[in-house]
């Protein structure tokens, strides 16, 4: 038999009745005690939809919500019936997963019993074994933590260790006070222990396999000669998408490598495009162009019964915006990952990119259509475009906004921060804000990002007056250059 160990008291059985709950129907709703303000004040909205509400406690007060603990300690240890599961298939939901899908506001994919079995093999590839305990401190709200993490443990009959919250300076006294041999990361989280002061028993643990992705290649290397000879595996894969690379060698920096059987079973191609005008480049006969060895181009995995694309649950556009048609040949249809890679010379598979109306920071997929529509509820700002920079020394873009203030009125810092503090997460909240009189649009009237992302946040090359969100003053303040040489030095943390 195998255990759930849990520095922060997480609870397994907690997450397998949220995942049973969201597989079985959409009418439970399982949340913890420290969410029971944020639930209460949406629920007479649940209950007009129909929502059963249950807090995992012993007792609850508030009308309409149902204390669970006491069920679950009196719940039976005899197999549940097979009628349950009768009408089950593997293409039925297991889940729902929120995701970007790097367009527009965030979308319910719907994950079915075929995929989360398929994600449950990651590790196995990975070389994990029935006797490796597993460190899972992402959310169970992502398909890493919870597919690749939860049920691949599962899959294994292994050992988990599972944390509420990431901590830097803990990480590795978790990995030797539980023998954790195998952990997660996203490309923050090598960064994160890599900043973190230096000790001498800095590889005195057992970990030998890390699974994740987005690890840059210095901070991998660096990674490496300070923590030991860990195997990583850096995958690709989209929790919608029909198609994934997983790094089986030990080369840095590449997601994996081009298979012969792998593009034969999931057949996938890169083509050319157009960066500016945000679309696949075409031939005179509107087909699109694969690109050639060691150039940049969009990821697209054709469409087929063995590697389908599901959708998002109850947006049929935004599925269908996902569909490219007439890729190769007249007719076909492919999904569109939105992903930038390249393949080398010698096959080798590198992550490029993200294009489209999404970048990512701190880990997370940001919807820059949900931030300019905060944006633009602020009284003073007309319209907003907003985007992603890069900024030494971090994986991914952080979030700045081009704004344009309303005729008559003035840049208000103060109502611009309470406005993106109040609505948005702090990932997606842009650190920086671009003042601009007009906005640059395509033929089809699509704001122009691409020359804003280049010029970035440097207030010697870009005339536009520029803010930083400054979170102690509780405002954005003027990005002066001593601002800018103090972010590019670290001394200001983003």
């Amino acid at each position: 038999e195998r255990k759930v160990t849990s520095p922060a008291c997480l609870s397994l059985s907690v997450s397998l009745y949220v995942c049973l709950s969201l597989s079985l129907s959409l009418s439970p709703s399982l949340y913890p005690t420290e969410l029971k303000g944020a639930v209460e004040e949406v629920l007479p909205t649940l209950k007009q939809q129909g929502i059963s509400v249950y807090l995992l406690s012993e007792e609850c007060s508030v009308e309409g919500i149902n204390p669970l603990s006491e069920h679950i300690a009196q719940a039976s240890d005899t197999p549940l019936s097979a009628d349950f599961r009768a009408n089950i298939t593997s293409k039925s939901p297991a889940l729902y997963i929120y995701t970007s899908g790097t367009t527009g506001l965030p979308k319910a994919a719907l994950v079915t019993q075929e995929r989360v079995w398929a994600a449950s093999f990651i590790q196995a590839v990975s070389g994990v074994t029935s006797e490796d305990v597993f460190y899972i401190n992402l959310p169970l709200y992502h398909s890493a933590g919870f597919l690749i993490g939860l049920t691949g443990a599962i899959e294994r009959g292994i050992t988990v260790v599972l944390r509420t919250k990431f901590s830097a300076s803990q990480f590795w006294e978790d990995c030797r006070k539980h023998n954790v041999t195998v952990m997660q990361y996203i490309g923050e989280t090598m960064r994160y222990l890599c900043n973190t002061p230096m000790k001498d028993n800095e590889k005195d643990h057992k970990v030998r396999i890390a699974i994740g992705n987005g690890a840059r290649s210095d901070i991998w290397r660096e990674f490496l000669n300070r923590f030991g000879d860990i195997a990583v595996r850096e995958l690709y894969a989209a929790t919608e998408g029909n198609i994934g690379f997983i790094n089986y060698t030990s080369k840095i920096g590449v997601v994996g490598r081009v298979n012969f059987l792998h593009r034969r079973m999931f057949p996938y191609t890169l083509i050319k495009f157009d960066i500016e005008k945000e679309e696949p480049v075409r031939n005179s006969k509107g087909l699109c162009i694969q690109a050639t060895k060691g150039e940049a181009g969009l990821l697209v995995g054709k469409i087929t019964k063995r590697s389908p694309f599901v959708g998002y649950a109850g947006n049929d556009q935004q599925t269908e915006k996902k569909r490219l048609r007439d890729v190769l040949q007249k007719g076909d249809l492919y999904f569109n990952t939105g992903d930038l890679l390249r393949i080398d010379e010698q096959n080798f598979v590198q992550f490029q990119d993200r294009v489209g109306d999404t970048f990512r920071w701190k880990g997370e997929n940001v919807a820059t259509t949900e931030v300019a529509d905060i944006l633009t509820m602020v009284d003073c700002i007309e319209e907003a475009n907003v985007y992603g920079v890069k900024v030494e020394g971090h994986e991914g873009r952080i979030g700045m906004a081009a704004v344009k203030v309303e005729e008559g009125k003035e840049f208000d810092g103060a109502s611009t921060f309470s406005q993106v503090a109040s609505y948005l997460p702090a990932y997606a909240r842009p650190r920086f804000i671009r003042i601009q009189s007009s906005f640059e649009m395509t033929g089809t009237f699509k704001m122009k990002k691409v020359t804003l992302v280049e010029e970035g946040f440097n207030p010697a090359a870009v005339q536009d007056p520029l803010y930083f969100l400054d979170p102690a003053k509780k405002t954005y303040v003027p990005l002066t250059e001593e601002i800018y040489s103090s972010i590019n030095t670290r001394e200001i943390k983003l």
